[in-house]
């Protein structure tokens, strides 16, 4: 599917749809999108309010609960991931893409959603990376996640996370194919949000990487550096852990939830602790290269 609309649409009409977007948040009882109490770890002391996310990326979940790869078996580690975070609910997740297998089979999409239940009273975010599929991901999930006319041919979401906004992006450019791409559409409609929205802290979450993956990356930065609400962008693809920067924008690599392809990689995922001063993000690796199961990385949003 292309991302580019059949018809032009105007800036005040993306504007108008972007800003009423209810975001693809599942929820089964009142949303609690926010924690108000304070629970900052040591590096965001004083911070008046916190919001907590389990940020997780390429699960790559099959129909079959018994598919692997490379010894790893994503039906286990999701639900092994899902298990513990249902011990201490976060305020919601975020999934950055490649939630199925290969091709984004429907089968595929049931099973996630299935896996997915025992949370499904927080709010859940879904990005598409390449190895999904516009088609089988809303035949499965379209009743919740779903909002015609938003951004024709692509699924984005615009949430308010307590002291932050979040804005999940598509970069699914051709399924199980490797490169992404946000388009023509979708850049302005993010340009449009960003520069008629206020100043709480963003944090835009995709899927593929800002290195060499995303093909229109340089257009996006041209769009996000300037705005200094925006504080970090969050990506997976690699399968690799990393921070980084870029003009004081910090960049989170999520690991694999499904796997690993490299020898020095965890497969995990990331819990955040979010306030509009800055972040904590404390890995947890559940196989591959666990050196850094516990470690939390600690960041100031630019000002």
């Amino acid at each position: 599917m292309s991302g580019i609309p059949r018809s032009p649409l105007s800036r005040r009409h993306l504007l108008k749809r972007g800003l009423a977007l209810a975001a693809c948040a599942w929820t089964l009882r009142p949303n609690r999108a926010w924690a108000r109490e304070s629970r900052a770890g040591p590096g965001l002391a004083g911070a008046p309010e916190v919001t907590r996310w389990a940020l997780l990326s390429d699960t790559h979940i099959a129909a079959d609960p018994q598919d692997h790869y490379r010894n790893f078996y994503p039906t286990r580690n999701l639900q092994e991931v899902i298990a513990r975070i249902a011990c201490d609910p976060p305020d919601g997740l975020v999934i950055a893409g490649d939630l199925a297998r290969l091709k984004g089979k429907t089968e595929d999409y049931q099973n996630l959603r299935t896996l997915l239940t025992p949370i499904a009273r927080r709010p859940v975010y879904l990005g598409l990376g390449n190895h999904d599929d516009r088609g089988g991901f809303f035949r499965t999930f379209g009743d919740i996640c779903h909002h015609p006319g938003t951004l024709e041919n692509k699924h984005v979401t615009l949430a308010q996370a307590g002291p932050v906004r979040m804005i999940v992006l598509d970069t699914l450019l051709k399924v199980n194919g490797l490169l992404g791409r946000l388009g023509d559409s979708q850049r302005t409609w993010l340009e449009t949000v960003l520069q008629s929205c206020d100043d709480t802290p963003t944090i835009l979450f995709l899927h593929h990487t800002l290195y060499g993956d995303l093909l229109d990356r340089r257009q996006l930065l041209e769009i996000i550096k300037p705005q200094g609400k925006i504080k970090a962008v969050v990506y997976g693809h690699s399968h690799q852990y990393e921070h980084s920067e870029v003009a004081g924008i910090h960049l989170l690599n999520l690991p694999s939830t499904g796997y690993t392809i490299w020898s020095g990689a965890p497969v995990g995922w990331v819990d955040a602790k979010l306030t509009a001063r800055g972040g904590e993000f404390t890995l947890h690796a559940l196989e591959g290269d666990r050196t850094l199961d516990g470690h939390t990385h600690t960041c100031l949003w630019r000002t």
